[in-house]
């Protein structure tokens, strides 16, 4: 996923919302966009799913992208399972298969007895568990999430946590807004934020320690020809040269399976020779 050059704002006159933002989205990447109140995060949201336009640039996308709106509309005349499973079918679901991974995640969120109810009857809290679930469902190469954990449980909140950092394992390109600046942190490959000028810019997060008590994955890779790493590698690992073209890259344990995805997409291909689990050191 790419945006190149985006700018946004309504209206000729309009003052400019983004400006000349450009980012690159790889497969398996967790990726936190921040910013004040106002400053544009979600509208940076919806220009990549689709939902708008930019003024200016241009946003190409690997495939559909799911997107959990920062506002949900529950006056829908639907109840839950019944929403779920159109949703799925408009992003190409077969029914069995919309219907299936609609109740697996209503199971996971501990709503599975509520699929009969009415949206409009649904708590707040449901709601918004109903919410995440159908873009959860598509398994899309594309995952947008903005302040979807606002109004879950704290249960419901850590299972979105590792929803997010799963779908980006399994290679999807995953880009979130939440108010809480430890969310999903040690999780992320990337963080940006969002200037008063509506320019984004790279934001340093404090990279996790890998000799700091939890278990890390060690993961050996043959570079053809000296090639170099790719950039922005899930979990920024710690690299050690083995000798040849052989280095040997350190994570934490939960950004290990990203990091496979990444380097087994990456082009040219790498080679990766052997993966090792270990605990921490303290």
């Amino acid at each position: 996923m790419e945006l190149t050059a985006v700018g946004k704002r309504y209206g000729r006159g309009g003052r400019w919302i983004l400006r000349d933002v450009g980012l690159a989205v790889g497969p398996g990447e967790l990726v936190r966009i921040a910013g004040a109140n106002g400053s544009g995060k979600s509208t940076l949201l919806r220009l990549v799913a689709g939902i708008e336009r930019p003024s200016t640039g241009r946003v190409v996308r690997p495939g559909a992208a799911a997107y959990v709106p920062e506002r949900f509309p529950p006056a829908l005349p639907f109840d839950a399972a019944s929403y779920l499973l159109r949703v799925g079918r408009v992003h190409g679901l077969s029914a069995e298969a919309a219907r299936r991974r609609s109740g697996e995640w209503l199971e996971r969120f501990g709503v599975a007895d509520r699929a009969g109810t009415p949206l409009s009857r649904l708590s707040k809290g449901t709601c918004q568990k109903v919410a995440v679930a159908q873009a959860l469902i598509a398994e899309a190469p594309v995952l947008l999430l903005d302040e979807a954990w606002t109004g879950l449980d704290p249960v419901a909140r850590a299972v979105l946590d590792d929803a997010a950092a799963e779908r980006a394992a399994a290679g999807g390109a995953v880009l979130f807004v939440d108010h809480d600046p430890a969310r999903l942190a040690g999780r992320t490959s990337a963080a940006y934020r969002v200037g008063a000028d509506g320019g984004l810019r790279p934001e340093a997060e404090e990279a996790p320690a890998v000799d700091g008590g939890g278990p890390v994955v060690e993961v050996e890779v043959d570079l053809p020809d000296g090639a170099p790493l790719p950039e922005r590698l899930p979990g920024a690992p710690a690299v050690a040269a083995l000798g040849g073209t052989a280095v040997r890259l350190t994570v934490p344990a939960g950004h290990s399976d990203a990091l496979l995805r990444g380097l087994l997409l990456s082009r040219p291909a790498l080679r990766v020779l052997a993966v090792r689990r270990r605990e921490g050191e303290r």
